[in-house]
């Protein structure tokens, strides 16, 4: 079971358990499984470049290389900006306290692309954060799983179902071209070209 994700508003420290919503318990899924003549499950394996070999599971992994084709160990690697500037990872949101100050408006929220959500359960209420969220107030702080090199939008809200959802994502990247548009160019077509390729030929046999 994950750690609870602790928060504070006004004062009052409220630890909140975490659980998945899963688009597969929402809709159900379906599984294909691939069998031979036999009846018996395939596996998936990997033609290697040479054209011949075939690799199994677990027979291939990733490496990393330095441009002189020298072996590197992911430990050596350093994450970098566009600059060349080193990035500071981020600890993991469940490491330290999250103070709620922040808050957005409905249209901040509908901005971001939404690829994570967890139903929140408050193992012990919090009168005030509870009638803040009725007022529909949605709150906004930085949210990383398990830690990394920057860290997403987490929003604390209450669905219409009375649940408390933390809903993770990334600002979406939509640029306004403007109201007119040019129409598409439709090349020309010869008419008679276009009655003659089109009409049957009754001499075929």
């Amino acid at each position: 079971m994950a750690k609870p994700l602790t928060v504070v508003f006004q004062g009052v420290t409220v630890l909140l358990d975490i659980e998945k919503v899963e688009r597969s318990k929402l809709y159900g899924y379906i599984d294909n499984e691939v069998v031979d003549d036999s009846g018996k499950a395939c596996e998936l394996a990997t033609l290697i470049s040479d054209g011949h070999s075939i690799a199994g599971k677990g027979g291939t992994a990733l490496a990393y290389l330095t441009p002189e084709g020298m072996w590197r160990k992911k430990a050596d690697l350093k994450a970098v900006d566009i600059q060349g500037n080193t990035i500071v990872p981020v600890k993991s949101t469940f490491d330290t306290p999250v103070g709620l100050g922040e808050t957005v408006s409905i249209d901040d929220y509908l901005s971001h692309n939404v690829h994570l959500i967890y139903r929140l359960t408050a193992q012990d209420e919090s009168a005030a954060l509870t009638a803040e969220l009725k007022k529909g107030t949605i709150f906004q702080f930085p949210f990383s799983y398990r830690g990394g090199l920057e860290a997403s939008a987490g929003f604390l809200l209450l669905g219409s179902d009375g649940n408390t959802f933390l809903c993770v994502g990334t600002p979406t990247a939509a640029e306004f071209v403007g109201l007119k548009a040019t129409a598409a160019i439709v090349p020309e077509t010869d008419e008679a070209t276009a009655v003659e390729d089109d009409s049957l030929d009754f001499n075929l046999v």
